[in-house]
């Protein structure tokens, strides 16, 4: 019987080397050239000149120039440069003379005075009738795209929080010994050019005030009641303050304005070299309340004369006369002032 001896099985050929499948293989002559940029102009898709789709932009949707439906408004553009657009006037304006806003995790309106809140900013002017505008007409719900919780003393929030910062400003100077409290120390640094602004009180002598700048022209703010600036210098009260000029006064005149904004619609109690005007609605004149109380009182005397001159049977009896018409008011045939002549009747 014979054995037979069972075949191994050959290895496949490799896959170029099959039949039917012939591949030729080309030498790299240059085996760096993959480590080199590529040409722009030998791109066939490369930007030319003048392309209005970035290269590097990275967002295949985000609008480019010329695009119709890129916002116009500002609004969603990121918060840079100096300059911002009021949600209520849009108005461009500097962002220090302006105030911010965000919305907080619960929705909530939060006033941004120092403009370092992470967040989407939305800014006004520094108003009070463009801060009241914003809070009754939605102005915060519809730039935030949602609903917002606006506080109704909105405008007195932002008051106190002002006067705060004003506060801790001129706490910071004294401390630096750039700022003097007292008609004396303070007169002399307004005397000596020393002051690059001065900080007087609301509440003081306006005559007492134009005596201390005597005509000088220098920057003027007051923003804090004699009390609060007695209180910053140890002291029961203080009308004038000297501030030295830098950064600190700088900071100190921009709050002082943005709360004279919010004080009194016309700009508040800020200048250069003279009084400030006085926060608040304007005064009326001094003669307005006298003749307001002569008017009505010359009304209810008429309403209680019963003379026949005042009423209807004076004026009849008169124009039966040939006298001509005459004043309801005063019985007195009425005249033509060209010729004298008592007009006629009919």
């Amino acid at each position: 019987m014979t054995h037979r001896r069972p075949k191994r099985p050959r290895p496949k050929p490799p896959l170029s080397r099959r039949p039917g499948r012939r591949t030729v293989t080309t030498p790299d002559p240059d085996p760096t050239a993959h480590d080199q940029p590529a040409d722009p102009a030998a791109e066939p898709f490369a930007p030319v000149a003048g392309d209005p789709v970035a290269p590097d932009s990275g967002d295949p949707f985000a609008p480019v120039t010329g695009d119709p439906v890129a916002p116009a408004s500002g609004d969603d553009a990121p918060e840079t440069g100096p300059l911002r657009r009021c949600l209520v006037t849009r108005e461009r304006a500097e962002k220090a003379s302006m105030i911010r806003f965000v919305v907080g995790p619960d929705r909530a309106l939060v006033p941004d005075l120092s403009a370092r809140l992470p967040g989407r900013g939305m800014w006004l002017s520094a108003r009070a009738d463009v801060v009241e505008t914003a809070r009754t007409r939605g102005a915060f719900a519809r730039a935030a795209r949602g609903v917002v919780a606006v506080p109704p003393d909105l405008l007195a929030r932002l008051r106190a929080g002002l006067e705060r910062r004003i506060a801790d400003l001129l706490g910071l100077t004294r401390r630096a010994g750039q700022a003097v409290a007292g008609f004396d120390k303070a007169g002399e640094w307004v005397r000596s050019g020393r002051a690059a602004l001065v900080v007087q009180a609301a509440d003081g002598s306006a005559e007492e005030r134009r005596r201390f700048l005597s005509g000088r022209d220098i920057p003027t703010v007051a923003p804090l009641p004699a009390a609060v600036l007695g209180a910053v210098f140890g002291r029961d009260r203080a009308v004038h303050v000297a501030v030295a000029p830098g950064k600190l006064a700088a900071a100190l005149r921009i709050e002082a304005e943005r709360l004279a904004g919010l004080v009194a619609p016309d700009g508040g109690e800020t200048g250069r070299g003279r009084v400030a005007r006085q926060a608040g609605p304007p005064a009326r004149p001094a003669g307005a309340a006298r003749d307001d109380g002569a008017r009505q009182g010359g009304q209810r005397q008429g309403s209680r004369r019963q003379d026949g001159r005042l009423d209807g049977s004076g004026a009849g009896e008169a124009q039966a006369n040939g006298q001509g018409p005459t004043d309801r008011r005063t019985g007195i045939a009425r005249t033509d002032r060209r010729t004298g002549i008592a007009r006629q009747a009919g």
